[in-house]
């Protein structure tokens, strides 16, 4: 496994796909079908946020994204969107993903990050304890979109 991790347009075919798949995953586990609810993909846009997308030899691996927080919390990105394909999970993929995002994100001038995760994700949760995220009740400036999510924030 070669794994490259870029980011890509909010335009691009492969975040538009991975989005859609991170939907439809979270659908599943959730219930319903929330396909027209999602957020608009301009929110991770440049300058202000971005997407990364990962590839295994040309191939889409998995994605994620981050939206800047302010004016709620300056300084603050959210993560979000983080998915990876099932047959490449537990190969570092998601940690990789997550290294490169706090990297890009310290770069863009971002000081803290903050993501949520719910119940049904528990493999989620473990990785956010692992790459030595912090739990917290509530996100910067009271922010918490999920009544029952788990919540994580991680200094840049």
């Amino acid at each position: 496994m070669e794994v490259s991790i870029a980011p890509e347009a909010v335009t691009s075919t492969a975040v538009r796909a991975l989005n859609h798949l991170a939907v439809d995953e979270l659908n599943r586990r959730y219930g319903g079908d929330h396909t027209g609810d999602e957020e608009p993909l301009s929110q991770f846009a440049d300058p202000d946020g971005f997407f990364l997308v990962a590839r295994d030899n040309g191939h889409i691996a998995g994605g994620v994204a981050v939206r800047p927080l302010a004016p709620v919390a300056p300084g603050w990105g959210e993560i979000k969107r983080l998915w990876v394909r099932p047959d490449l999970r537990r190969h570092g993929v998601a940690a990789a993903l997550l290294a490169a995002a706090e990297k890009l994100a310290r770069e863009r001038g971002l000081h803290d990050l903050f993501l949520e995760t719910g119940w049904a994700q528990p493999e989620a949760i473990a990785l956010y304890h692992r790459e030595r995220w912090t739990k917290v009740d509530v996100g910067p400036g009271g922010l918490a979109a999920y009544p029952d999510s788990h919540r994580f924030v991680k200094a840049l």
